[in-house]
This record gives structure tokens, sequence and C-alpha cells, in this order.
């Protein structure tokens, strides 16, 4: 089952023959955690919705509220008896019609939703090597920071790491500098200072990447930067995790012959899961 314009539908209900987000990616999207019936850092994620909408040039209906996309999300969740822990896309698209042109800037969205084993974030003790995507970069553009269905570089990223035995893969920037990750922000730790990338250079503007500058700007004597990251500063750090709103933080073990610690991932999973249960 599918949410469909504010209607529980069967998936195949959707025709794709003249949809804009299939034909040409003419679409934005959002992933979001519920737990307890309850969508995390909702506001965040709806303002960022709304961002990108107006960054493509979206007309955003008058109903578009965050009380109306919550009650969608849950209604299906709900339904699909999903509400103790699940994720759950929300994809706007512009309604059919024109090639490159739209005759219009309308939009319809669909929200799918499925279960997740754990409902608080946790550390997975297991390898986990990432090593560099080179055979495309990431612009250094406003588009680059908003989730568009435009995600090519992160398919063929992923099929990279698939044929070469890595768990994940880095991606570069124009300037060949580290943007992030194919399924989220990177944060390095280089001696008492935790870096990520600003979103100047490209990288996603992460609903947990926010999250987690504020958390560890808590963490006292850790000085917490937004910088450029070089393909070179990999191998001097001490800690390199992943963020993302379905997994949280994702330690990266090894990263070509270079072995890192995870102590900062650990503490940084205990404060956001406090931070969870005080909201």
């Amino acid at each position: 089952m599918i949410n469909f314009n504010g209607t529980i539908v069967s998936e195949d209900a959707n025709i794709l023959t003249q949809n804009r987000a299939f034909l040409y990616g003419d679409a934005v999207f959002e992933t979001v955690k519920i737990l307890n019936n309850k969508i995390l850092f909702l506001e965040d994620h709806y303002f960022r919705l709304m961002s990108s909408m107006r960054v493509v040039r979206m007309e955003i209906p008058m109903n578009f509220t965050m009380e109306y996309l919550e009650e969608q999300i849950l209604s299906l969740v709900k339904k699909k008896a999903l509400t103790d822990s699940s994720r759950a896309r929300i994809t706007v698209y512009r309604n059919d019609g024109g090639y490159y042109l739209p005759q219009n800037n309308t939009v319809s969205f669909l929200i799918h939703s499925i279960a997740l084993e754990n409902t608080l974030y946790s550390i997975e003790k297991k390898q986990y090597e990432v090593d560099l995507y080179k055979d495309f970069y990431i612009t250094k553009q406003l588009l680059s920071s908003i989730k568009t269905t435009n995600k090519i570089i992160n398919i063929t990223g992923s099929i990279f790491a698939n044929e070469n035995g890595l768990d994940n893969c880095l991606l570069l920037n124009d300037s060949k500098n580290v943007v992030e990750a194919l399924q989220g922000n990177i944060f390095m730790l280089l001696g008492s200072k935790l870096i990520t990338p600003p979103v100047s250079e490209g990288c996603l503007n992460g609903v947990m990447r926010k999250q987690i500058l504020a958390l560890a700007k808590k963490i006292e004597n850790l000085e917490v930067v937004e910088e450029v990251i070089s393909p070179f500063d990999l191998q001097k750090a001490d800690e390199l995790f992943i963020t993302n709103v379905i997994k949280g933080i994702q330690p990266i073990t090894q990263y070509r012959k270079k072995v890192f610690t995870t102590a900062i991932s650990v503490q940084l999973t205990e404060k956001l899961n406090e931070m969870i249960g005080t909201t």
C-alpha cells in the first residue's frame, strides 16, 4: 500500500507513463524515521522539504502544512501497523504534462513506509570499510544540498562499492574534496577537533547532520567545525563516521590501510538516544 495524494491505495495504482519524477527526475523527497507513532525531527524534515520545493520552483499547495504532512505519513503507518518503528519516504513530484518545460508547477505526492527492526539508534560492532568513488563528482551548488530523485551518482557509487567488497564510498566534489558518503554526511575526528564539510562544498544539508553538530558542541574539550576535508586528511584522522536519520551514526572502521576508533561515535549515539527520549 502507498499513500497517494492523501488516499491509501494499492502500489500499482500510480501509472508512470506520464509521471515527471519517473521521466525526468522532477521530484524531491524526504525520508523520516517513526518511533512510537512519532516522526523524529519532523520540523527539520518539513522545512527542508518546503525549501527543496521552492528551489526547484514547485507550487506549494495551501494545505501542505506540517500538521497535514504529519497526518498523511502517520495515517499510512497506522494502517500498515508500523507505528512502533518504521521508515517512511514522501516523494513530491511535479504533475504530468510537458517535456523539459512543465505545463504547470502543481504537485502530487506519494508516501511509502516499511518496518524497522530497532527502535533506538545503536552502533553495530562490525567492520565497515570505505574508499573514494572517483568516477563522477558532486558539484558545489544549491541543488546538491537538497534531496532530489536524481541520485545516479549514489547508484553508480553503490554498484562500485558492491563490486569492490566495500561497505560504502566517499564522494568528492569538483574541487576533489571529500563531501559526503553514499548514504549520509561524513564527520572526521582529528585530535580534539570534529570536522564535517560545510554545505557550500556540495554536501546534503542533512537533518541528522544538524542534530550531531548540536550534540557534539555539548561535549567538553571537543572543537566542532565545518571545514573542507581533503582525501589526504582521511589518513590522519582518528575517527570517521557517517550520519543519516535512519541509521543515526555509522562508524567507519577502515579506509584503505588506515584503521579508526569509534569512541566519539558511541558517545554521540548515547546522547542522540537521550535526546529522543526527552522530546
